[in-house]
């Protein structure tokens, strides 16, 4: 009676320790995308390969095969995003490496967490580069046009706005990773 009462004394609610390796792993994939831009292939592949070890050796045969499916969900999640040209192939393959961490549900808890983050994280970087107002309206136009006019080919094209650098995206990983981390179900 007085163990289980110490180990849950011991870890504050919420904390889920069976997530700080993957926590750790999402901070060194942010401080790389944030550096050079780029998530390493040693890094996914890696991470990936011990989230499936970690799998197998605590949960056994039904922990790989739950980190397998979480690896293929991650994969699957944020590839229409890369065909679409709005994430790297980097960032599909860091959320399968936490896949394989975290299993299918928390893969899908994670990837809700990431695109709330991503999400605030590009209107503050827009912000703070003095583009929000111009990049709202630009989207207000295409809304309003897409909606009245029904066909893309009628309406008049503008001149392309100038590229804006990308979000390193491995930081809404980390910040998503967090918040999973601390609020685990």
């Amino acid at each position: 009676m007085f163990d289980s009462f110490n180990a849950a004394a011991a870890t504050p609610p919420g904390l889920q320790l069976d997530l700080l390796l993957p926590l750790l792993l999402s901070w060194w994939i942010a401080w790389g995308d944030i550096k050079t831009r780029r998530v390493p292939n040693y890094l996914t592949l890696a991470g990936a390969l011990a989230g499936l070890g970690f799998q197998l050796g605590y949960h056994g045969w039904p922990g790989l095969k739950e980190g397998g499916l979480g690896l293929v969900l991650g994969l699957g999640l944020l590839m229409p995003f890369y065909l679409l040209g709005g994430l790297g192939a980097g960032d599909v393959k860091a959320l399968a490496a936490m896949g394989a961490w975290l299993g299918p549900w928390r893969t899908l808890i994670l990837f809700a967490y990431m695109g709330l983050a991503g999400g605030l994280l590009a209107l503050g970087v827009l912000w703070w580069r003095g583009l929000l107002g111009a990049k709202l309206r630009q989207a207000w136009t295409f809304l309003v046009n897409r909606l009245l006019l029904r066909h893309a080919q009628a309406a008049t094209r503008t001149s392309p706005s100038p590229q804006v650098p990308g979000l390193p995206y491995g930081v809404a990983l980390a910040l998503g990773m967090a918040v999973l981390w601390w609020r685990a179900p």
